[in-house]
């Protein structure tokens, strides 16, 4: 299903549903008229007009322009007012923060990045969050702030609003952030929120079903299923990091085998030192720094840099292979920081890997992302939007 068949409903109990959809239909298709956002969405003329005017009463549409004329009267073009809101987007990692203003269209207004210490408390890390949010709303100046979205690299403890393992568990990271910020905030792992960000700047090119990888400190994955982004009964949804695979390598987690321990930043640069001079793997400190290395020596044509990142992209796509059958996608979309510099290499062994396990006819289209790097964060802005306007199949029924 793509955006394009969303379909409203003339029942009066599901109103907000319908403004959704016309607003999710304008955002995508920029330039449409009533008459073409009536055929989209299946409502009568009279429950168009009425959404209508009340998202131009809103200040999120405006009528801008007019169609080609066909004989009649001419048609008055339907836009998104892209400045008359923002959310904020904060990415928690293990060693930086980052962070990003977007409008409603999804496109970033503002950036920020600082490195925090991996082993920083949970006060340190919610002083730097206040610091970097304030930032990024001063410096654009917005009084039009929906709230903040907050992604981060871990499966998450939905009852506590928190991280559901490592030295966080059991803190109410959300809650605590909220209350600093004095805004509303929501929060979700990574990689769901990079599949969220990517649906939602997409447009038209990120509708219907598609399984987003996001490619940092960890492997995350987010999944979109019908233009609705999927969490799963717990909200973790995605949590490949941990999945045991083929090979007994042992995780940071304590276990042996975990997708992260052959894919991750550190995991993937430590091969690559163990393989170039046999040292051991890059402190917590220093695997960004040494990630960039690693893709230079690739981009230069490094043979040995190559073949790490090829290995590790062949084992990601033999993870991701049951995933895609079992859902039976026809795309995945890579994304991240980890991918920057680096796609021709990585891109090309996941797909290989792919449609050498798939049983279904058909292949999988392996696609960048159209993001970049700041996924997390533009994720977590979107996490925000995505709460506020998105339409939602769920709440409909009863």
């Amino acid at each position: 299903m793509r955006r394009d068949s969303w379909q409203g409903t003339n029942l009066p109990k599901v109103s907000g549903y319908n403004r959704a959809v016309v607003l999710d239909a304008i955002r995508g298709h920029d330039g449409i008229s009533r008459v073409e956002l009536a055929d989209r969405t299946g409502l009568t003329a009279q429950t168009m007009s009425n959404i209508v005017r009340g998202l131009i009463g809103d200040g999120l549409v405006t009528e801008d322009g007019h169609a080609p004329s066909t004989g009649g009267k001419r048609r008055s073009r339907l836009r998104l007012v892209a400045d008359s809101q923002h959310a904020v987007g904060l990415h928690l990692d293990h060693e930086r923060l980052t962070g990003v203003l977007l409008d409603l269209s999804g496109s970033p207004l503002r950036r920020s990045e600082r490195a925090i210490p991996p082993d920083s408390s949970s006060s340190t890390v919610i002083r730097a969050l206040n610091r970097m949010f304030t930032q990024l709303v001063r410096s654009s100046g917005t009084d039009r702030l929906l709230g903040v979205g907050l992604a981060v690299p871990s499966a998450l403890d939905s009852s506590r609003r928190g991280l559901a393992y490592g030295s966080w568990a059991g803190v109410p990271l959300a809650d605590l952030v909220q209350d600093r910020l004095g805004v509303p905030v929501v929060m979700d792992g990574d990689g769901i929120a990079a599949a969220v960000g990517e649906h939602w700047s997409g447009g038209e090119h990120r509708t219907g079903s598609f399984l987003y990888v996001h490619l940092g400190s960890r492997v995350g994955i987010g999944l979109v299923l019908d233009d609705q982004v999927h969490r799963g009964t717990s909200g973790n949804a995605g949590e490949i990091a941990h999945v045991p695979g083929a090979g007994g390598r042992e995780c940071v987690c304590g276990r042996r085998g975990c997708l992260d321990a052959y894919c991750s930043m550190s995991a993937v640069v430590a091969d690559w030192r163990a393989s170039a001079n046999g040292t051991g793997p890059a402190s917590a400190e220093t695997v960004h720094a040494e990630y960039d290395q690693l893709r230079r020596a690739a981009s230069d044509g490094d043979a040995l840099a190559v073949k790490t990142l090829r290995q590790a992209a062949s084992r990601l796509g033999q993870a991701l292979a049951p995933v895609v059958g079992v859902l039976d996608l026809d795309r995945v979309v890579l994304g991240g920081p980890a991918l920057r510099h680096v796609d021709e290499h990585i891109r090309p062994r996941v797909a290989k890997a792919l449609d050498a396990y798939r049983s279904s006819p058909g292949g999988c289209r392996v696609e960048s992302g159209l993001v970049g790097d700041d996924a997390g964060a533009v994720g977590a802005a979107a996490l925000v939007l995505d709460q506020a306007h998105a339409p939602r199949l769920a709440p409909l029924p009863g």
